[in-house]
């Protein structure tokens, strides 16, 4: 986005509150962190120089990798210098007088601006949960969203961590290595499929690189925007080789492709059975101990919620210093100084990893006090759910822009692309304006309103509201259950916006 600016001739600024730039790929360091796309696919595409130029190593960037990248975009561009780091927002009012945002940050600093935009992250509230005693445990504690920038040494060590989503997947594997004892403290299980994730082979780079603009148009064409084969077959329809077959290639491919496999594996129960069925199938084959086995078998729908990419993380239950505890039957009462009291025993630890998920699309936009037209604070507005105009404005609140926000295809498709399609449309639209001599620009409400009934009808359409996820916000306390991104795909999403934009930005209101 600042880039952008730059290149229109517009002095822009960021504000990020940690102490380098990199986003959710600086926070969540823990071991075993990497990226679910494909590595080729995930990285920036405005310039062809940086697309040819950078090398990724292997199949699935690590979170070490990823963090180099945007720091060598940062370097390439010159950008750093219109960078505040350690600058957390608290505020960002609306003056309606002088039709500015007045912004302040945690350390009394205040500034004004004609536009403010919000690039505070899909994943990027952490949850700590509540749990009694925990200000008394003497021994360390973890979060994966939050890991320190120093090496953690677990070896020898009791460890028990808390969750078994993306992060949990990622960061057990690793530990059980050189770990005493891991206890793996488990609410919901997930739906787990292998990354198969490999060194990139020379050859295959070069090809990808060379075809890199029919390969980025290709994926644009498809509902989550990443290049992979949608089959247009029904589960349903196939023979029960055939499927199984479908599946096994899926399996050995690795990734989130698998949930392509079949046409309606998101949208019909039966066909998605058959996909459920074969995961937990695959469960029972690599967990030696069955009744585990059955724990982590989630039971559900697949899809509903996040498919996981995982590496080896069946086959750790298979060792024997690591013990998967069903919270629901043993939940945990309280922390002593030195160990975790559960139901019906104690075990003693010496680390707490607490992988227990984030507070998504809203929880970070909702920790700056951000006031609007007529004193309205936006964290009130949305108490019964987020209402935006396709993801990108929100009523009452003038040339405040949210990248990724509520209501667009973000976490459902892949990433940056899809933050750059925003940042293209933003970057447009307040040229657009200085061409017009416009001040403002505002979302109508009807048009709001509209745009998040249409996505609701889309998500009821689905099978996503068959389960509790965090699509729905539904792992945090009292927050509305509403399906928060755009379930209608990508290819639909971009032709709303270049529709509205054809039209005079459509369900905008300009002021001088």
């Amino acid at each position: 986005m600042l880039h952008k600016l730059r290149c229109y001739g517009l002095k822009a600024h960021i504000f990020e509150k940690a102490p380098r730039i990199g986003g959710t790929w600086y926070w969540n360091k823990y071991p075993g962190a990497r990226c679910d796309t494909e590595s080729l696919q995930y990285s920036y595409q405005f310039s062809k120089e940086l697309q040819d130029e950078w090398v990724w190593s292997e199949k699935y960037a690590t979170q070490p990798e990823i963090l180099k990248y945007l720091e060598h975009v940062v370097d390439r561009f010159k950008l750093s210098e219109s960078i505040s780091l350690n600058k957390q927002i608290t505020d960002v009012i609306y003056n309606e007088e002088t039709k500015l945002y007045q912004i302040k940050n945690d350390q009394f600093e205040q500034f004004q601006s004609k536009f403010c935009i919000l690039a505070s992250g899909c994943l990027s509230e952490p949850i700590k949960p509540k749990i009694n005693g925990i200000e008394n445990f003497s021994g360390e504690i973890f979060q994966t969203s939050r890991w320190p920038d120093k090496s953690i040494n677990f070896r020898n060590k009791k460890v028990a961590i808390i969750g078994t989503g993306s992060s949990g997947v990622h960061v057990i594997p690793i530990i059980a290595e050189y770990c005493k004892n891991l206890y793996v403290l488990q609410r919901t299980a997930n739906y787990a499929v292998p990354a198969h994730n490999r060194k990139l082979p020379d050859e295959y780079v070069k090809n990808f690189k060379n075809n890199y603009k029919e390969n980025r148009q290709k994926a644009k064409e498809l509902v989550s925007g990443f290049l992979t084969h949608y089959n247009p077959l029904s589960a349903l329809e196939v023979n029960e080789r055939d499927l199984k077959k479908e599946y096994d290639k899926r399996w050995e491919a690795g990734g989130l492709a698998f949930l392509a496999a079949f046409s309606d594996i998101t949208y019909n129960k039966r066909a998605n059975k058959t996909a459920s069925n074969y995961i937990e199938n695959k469960i029972k084959e690599i967990v030696d101990d069955q009744e585990v086995a059955k724990l982590l078998t989630p039971n559900s729908i697949v899809g509903c919620k996040r498919l996981v990419i995982d590496s080896d993380y069946y086959t750790t239950y298979n060792r024997k210093n690591v013990e998967l505890i069903d919270l629901n039957k043993e939940p945990i009462n309280f922390l002593t100084d030195h160990s975790i009291k559960l139901k019906n025993r104690e075990i003693a630890i010496d680390s707490l990893i607490l992988a227990t998920g984030f507070d998504a699309m809203t929880g970070a936009i909702n920790n700056i006090n951000i006031v609007g037209k007529d004193k309205v604070k936006l964290r009130n507005k949305w108490l019964n759910g987020p209402s935006s105009y396709l993801g990108l404005m929100v009523n009452g609140f003038p040339n405040l822009f949210t990248i990724t926000g509520p209501g667009s295809p973000s976490v459902l498709t892949n990433m940056i692309p899809t933050i750059e399609q925003h940042v293209d449309w933003i970057g447009d639209c307040i040229r657009y304006m200085q061409k017009k001599s416009y001040h403002s620009i505002e979302a109508n409400l009807d048009a709001e309103t509209s745009w998040v009934k249409y996505n609701e009808d889309c998500a009821r359409n689905t099978l996503r509201y068959e389960c509790d996820s965090w699509y729905l916000g539904s792992n945090v306390n009292n927050k509305q259950r509403i399906f928060l991104p755009f379930v209608g795909g990508l290819p639909t999403y971009i032709k709303k916006c270049e529709e509205i934009t054809r039209n005079s930005y459509e369900g905008f209101r300009f002021f001088n």
